[in-house]
């Protein structure tokens, strides 16, 4: 295909037309006879790179990771039938993430939809729910306009994956391409300038309070709006928690920061929460590993919340503030208001909360007791972060304890770094993400924090990764169980361990020499550093097996149907009444 756009070209050369068009460069699939045509019109051109997954997951996030670390969207080619049922995990972790996604799946010809030909499958129905939107392609001419405008549905209002499928018939027609000009549609147009009344309400109601606090989601990274954010912060004073989600939309070492809230966030942030008087939430959803028991949720505080998905407003949380709009141009409405109107803070009631938080950080709720035998999960990712400090990286993890505790004990001090399946939890997000990290940023370190049970939903990836020669480091946290399962049964079953012992696992080692990769195993306390270092150095990908405690557990805990002020803060608690907050 020709650099000079033509009038009339296939509908194969629209699909990677209007990629070009849109910003990608480059697009994670597994071709098959469907998108045979696409498959040829790649290879006659230059300017759009494939990455060859092994499995059509793999393709799904590893576009997320690739997405997620870049801003831009990501860009997913598959074939039909299995090819795009195999993506229907991504999608919905997409979805719940807010991460822009345009995943083209191939179809059987149209005159053969509906009769259960090979590889049919009615992908447009099974991913109605799991999708912002989708499309079945009809005509060839209409295969540019559709393109475009998925694009624009994917990245516009609150970001999600959109599928775009084509039977074979269309993608080898030719017919007439049609450019960004005709992407907006009437029935598709997000708000993202705010209601200037509302926003001076928000500000009126923070320059009232005395308990304040930032509730911080991954709106605010996807808004790009991390610096603004980062000055409203410091503007005010006040206290600043994030989500899961939203880790290094403030910076992590920044003393305004509470850490994580949630299941198993800080003290310091759930209890804040809990008893604040005003709750500034921008670009978070109020989920319910952040909320506990919804009627015991942060009862007293008048809160705003900024979202630019409207249905996301008093869906789960009735709020007093609701505005609608992209975090971006709340937040620099926020600081201009803020100057214009000379806000003076109650700065003395604001210096009497920070004194009781900073009673609840005292009590060191990410603390962990060492051990000179056996390697403590939190100490392996507290060195990690040691030796990646001065860098800048980029950590994806998989789903569990492991995850739990990169999210505790590594600081993300810019946004866009930390890639994690939080929405939808899912396990074998961590490798493919980190891949498609690395082709965005093939200069700077990625590390795939994982566990030994997550690694292998999507071990085939590897194989990926050494194709691409990509130095992924991935970096298990083996405790030969399912941990998370483990800890719940521990806690809420009587201990009865039933099928999370990870029994006959790999020697991790020998299978990444199997793969021509560099194989690690560290099972000492005392060579912990030697091995993480020797890890980064190489130039590689490496698998580093890191042995620890089998017994350990992730704290702090909010249990199941507690309220968020109610954490178990370590194995002493267990059994007894969990904290409250007459007792800290």
């Amino acid at each position: 295909m020709s650099d000079e756009e033509p009038k009339t070209m296939t509908g194969a050369e629209m699909v990677i037309k209007a990629m070009l068009d849109n910003g990608t460069d480059t697009v994670f699939g597994y071709p098959g006879g469907a998108v045979l045509p696409i498959y040829d019109a790649l290879f006659k051109q230059n300017r759009l790179r494939h990455i060859l997954v092994r499995h059509e997951q793999g393709a799904t996030h590893a576009a997320e990771g690739y997405a997620r670390s870049t801003g831009k969207c990501g860009a997913v080619l598959v074939t039909s039938g299995p090819g795009a049922t195999n993506t229907v995990t991504g999608l919905t972790d997409a979805m719940l993430d807010s991460i822009p996604m345009v995943c083209v799946t191939g179809q059987v010809p149209s005159h053969l939809i509906g009769s259960d030909a090979f590889q049919e499958a009615d992908i447009t129905g099974i991913t109605r729910s799991c999708t912002k939107h989708n499309y079945l392609v009809k005509n060839v001419n209409d295969v540019g306009r559709i393109m475009n405008e998925a694009f624009h549905v994917a990245q516009t209002g609150r970001p999600g994956p959109v599928v775009v499928d084509i039977p074979k018939d269309i993608l080898n027609a030719v017919g007439t391409y049609k450019d960004k000009s005709t992407a907006k549609r009437q029935s598709y147009n997000p708000v993202k300038r705010p209601n200037q009344k509302m926003v001076e309400h928000a500000v009126d109601l923070m320059a009232k309070a005395k308990r304040p606090i930032f509730y911080v989601g991954g709106g605010v990274i996807n808004a790009g709006a991390s610096d603004a954010l980062t000055k409203l912060v410091h503007m005010t004073g006040y206290p600043c928690t994030t989500t899961l989600m939203g880790l290094g939309a403030f910076p992590g070492n920044d003393k305004q920061f509470l850490g994580m809230l949630g299941m198993h966030g800080s003290l310091e942030a759930n209890m804040a929460m809990a008893e604040c008087d005003v709750m500034i939430n921008i670009g978070a959803r109020f989920d319910d590993r952040v909320t506990g028991r919804l009627d015991g949720f942060s009862p007293n505080s008048k809160k705003i919340h900024v979202d630019i998905d409207a249905s996301s407003i008093n869906k789960v949380v009735r709020v007093d503030v609701p505005v609608v709009g992209d975090a971006g141009e709340v937040i620099d409405m926020m600081i201009a208001l803020w100057k214009k109107k000379k806000v003076e803070t109650h700065k003395s009631a604001v210096a009497a909360w920070w004194k009781k938080i900073d009673g609840w950080r005292a009590r060191n709720s990410f603390g962990f007791k060492d051990s000179a035998t056996v390697i403590k999960p939190q100490k392996a990712l507290r060195r990690l972060n040691h030796f990646l400090l001065k860098k800048d990286f980029f950590i994806t993890t998989d789903v569990g304890q492991h995850q739990m505790w990169a999210a505790q004990h590594i600081l993300y001090n810019k946004p866009n770094r930390w890639m994690t399946s939080g929405g939808l939890g899912t396990m074998g997000y961590g490798m493919p993400a980190a891949l498609g990290v690395q082709i965005a940023h093939p200069t700077k370190p990625v590390v795939c924090v994982t566990g030994e049970a997550s690694i292998l939903m999507n071990i085939q990836e590897l194989s990926t990764i050494v194709q691409y020669r990509l130095p992924v480091k991935i970096f298990i946290l083996n405790n030969h169980y399912m941990g998370m399962v483990r800890q719940w049964q521990e806690m809420f079953h009587g201990s009865r361990y039933s099928e999370s012992y990870m029994d006959s696992l790999p020697d991790f080692v020998k299978l990444a020499e199997a793969y021509g990769m560099l194989g690690l195993r560290v099972k000492d306390p005392k060579k912990l550093d030697d091995t993480i270092k020797e890890m980064l150095a190489h130039k590689g990908p490496v698998i580093c097996d890191v042995w620890v405690d089998r017994d350990e557990n992730v704290y702090p805990m909010i249990p199941a149907g507690k309220a968020h002020n109610e954490l178990v803060l370590g194995p002493d608690e267990l059994g007894s009444e969990v904290l409250d907050k007459n007792r800290v």
